[in-house]
């Protein structure tokens, strides 16, 4: 790969508490992904990026931070952390930290000093607001659930948390907080870490508080003055170090999100948005039993690819992540181990193939599939078990609200990493927090590693691709045949070379278009192309 350049990376997703358990507690640890550094060198990826793994209560899995300078003890201490940024290093590997700065958890110092007295200088560091008529601040809503403002009966004030009750915005209009937050960020890059994942960072600027006919995310959603605060977060901390961010963008739109990573403004490298895991949702609405709308998920990727690319900005490709379920599952076929193959074969190959930096979640390069829970009781996701209570409550039966918890629940993507065929796949000498699918005594990375066939191999060597071929990263990207029903077909340009990218998202075989030429070198291949027809969950990519 060319030195430092961030652009032709891939990124491997870490969520540490099913990555790998040391202490058999049966939750993983930094010295279990110290322990599985080889393998990860193995894949070739070049960023680790660990989920938060800061002092926290874990109300919300680490994104409710009480202590920006010190480690969770569950996960290890500081001196874990340092010894696998060098382990990681050494292999040329980079280790990048996942960071909230929107809110903090109420556990946080600052929030129990302004909780503690309306007088308190570090009353400013959040939204306090006082009652009207008795009644919230505004009708805003949190993503959680519920009025977006928590009321104190001892200062007679609210205070406004967009996510968990214990997850109090951050006020980001005070000077002095801005500080402090750069002081953190500048306290790790001096640690040694090699980049940053911004949690919801379009959300630190509020406009006015006002009733809102949208819940409110009109007035906070790529709010008045995000771009001045990322500009200067950026010149104040890692602007001018070799380092790669990611800006997680909630409800954003391409326009922020080019000047969110043009780099002509300093702002950050590149963005996360959605949009296109909301494609087997009802009327927008997650926990709803819906396939996946495959034109609509053309037209997203598309319309993003291509408006990312014309306004010189960078986006983050990614199917899968720890509050996503596992993408062959979901958009593949996982009920026999020849479509689970395939279909994961076929959405690395169409995925790493767009214009973008790819993140890999841990287990996807093996195809891990969703564990297919029976019952509610092996779910641990707090916001599965309340959508549970709450489609009970709306009359739903349970064998219906199960269907829906296995289509999209969270916990789908947080079952421990297959790691062998032995007890626990291999993950914990002890209990594991959650079940692991009982599939692990085929579907594992020993089994991957030594199947030269297996769909490891397949990410293995697009991941090759995208460090020794320049068009993968910097290429243009042309849409065909975007009404196809069953293909997914695209052309890749740079300095006069062209590749055509090909995929089946039918498990049956295809006639292609007619007029289609698919003449020239196979680059990557899995399933036949020939005769006119491609297989079921068929890939290729051919340089023209």
């Amino acid at each position: 790969m060319a030195q430092n350049d961030w652009k032709k990376s891939v990124v491997y997703q870490i969520y540490p508490k099913s990555f790998n358990d040391t202490t058999g507690n049966g939750e993983g640890d930094i010295q279990g992904i110290i322990q599985k550094l080889d393998y990860l060198q193995y894949v070739g990826v070049d960023y680790l990026w660990l989920t938060p793994v800061y002092e926290s209560p874990m109300n919300d899995n680490g994104y409710d931070i009480s202590n920006y300078y010190k480690i969770n003890a569950q996960f290890g201490n500081s001196d874990d952390l340092k010894e696998l940024i060098e382990q990681a290093h050494q292999r040329d590997l980079k280790i990048m930290l996942d960071i909230v700065i929107n809110h903090t958890s109420t556990d946080h110092e600052w929030f129990s000093e302004a909780y503690s007295s309306e007088d308190s200088p570090y009353r400013d560091y959040y939204f306090f607001r006082r009652s009207v008529n008795n009644a919230p601040p505004t009708n805003w809503e949190s993503k959680f659930g519920g009025n977006a403002w928590k009321y104190d009966d001892k200062t007679e004030a609210y205070y406004l948390h967009l996510f968990d009750v214990t997850q109090a915005d951050l006020n980001w209009d005070n000077p002095q907080v801005r500080n402090e937050l750069y002081d953190i960020i500048n306290y790790w890059i001096e640690f040694g870490v090699d980049g940053f994942r911004f949690d919801v960072i379009n959300l630190i600027s509020k406009g006015e508080f006002k009733d809102s006919e949208k819940i409110g995310k009109e007035f906070y959603t790529d709010g008045p003055r995000v771009h001045e605060y990322l500009h200067e977060m950026n010149r104040r901390t890692f602007g001018d170090k070799d380092m790669m961010t990611v800006g997680e963008m909630s409800s954003t739109t391409i326009n922020h999100c080019i000047k969110y990573t043009n780099p002509e403004r300093q702002e950050l490298s590149s963005v996360f948005n959605f949009h296109h895991l909301k494609v087997d949702y009802i009327d927008g609405e997650k926990w709803s039993n819906a396939k996946l709308d495959f034109l609509k998920l053309k037209e997203i990727l598309m319309e993003w690819q291509l408006g990312i690319y014309e306004g010189n900005g960078w986006n983050a490709i990614f199917w899968c992540n720890h509050d996503q379920p596992r993408v062959v599952s979901r958009f593949g076929d996982d009920s026999t181990e020849a479509l689970r193959t395939s279909s994961g074969k076929m959405l690395a190959i169409v995925l790493h193939m767009l214009q973008g930096t790819p993140y890999i979640y841990q287990g996807e390069e093996i195809g891990m599939t969703d564990p297919h829970f029976t019952t509610i009781d092996q779910y641990r996701d707090v916001e599965s078990l309340n959508a549970y209570k709450s489609m009970k409550l709306k009359g739903y039966n349970e064998s219906e609200i199960l269907e829906i918890l296995g289509q999209k629940s969270r916990d789908n993507s947080r079952t421990p990493i297959q790691w062998s065929n032995e007890r626990n796949a291999g993950f914990t000498s002890g209990a594991p927090w959650i079940d692991i699918p009982e599939n692990y005594d085929k579907i594992n990375v020993e089994t991957a590693i030594a199947d030269k066939n297996s769909i490891l191999h397949v990410y293995r060597k697009l991941i090759k691709l995208r460090h020794e071929h320049d068009i993968v990263t910097y290429g243009s990207v042309e849409p065909l045949y975007m009404n196809d029903e069953n293909l997914f077909i695209y052309k890749r340009h740079y300095n006069g070379t062209t590749w055509l990218v090909v995929a089946n998202f039918s498990k049956s075989s295809i006639q292609l278009p007619k007029d289609l030429n698919i003449e020239g070198e196979t680059i990557i291949q899995s399933g036949q192309c020939e005769n006119g027809t491609i297989d079921g969950f068929g890939a290729i990519v051919i340089a023209q």
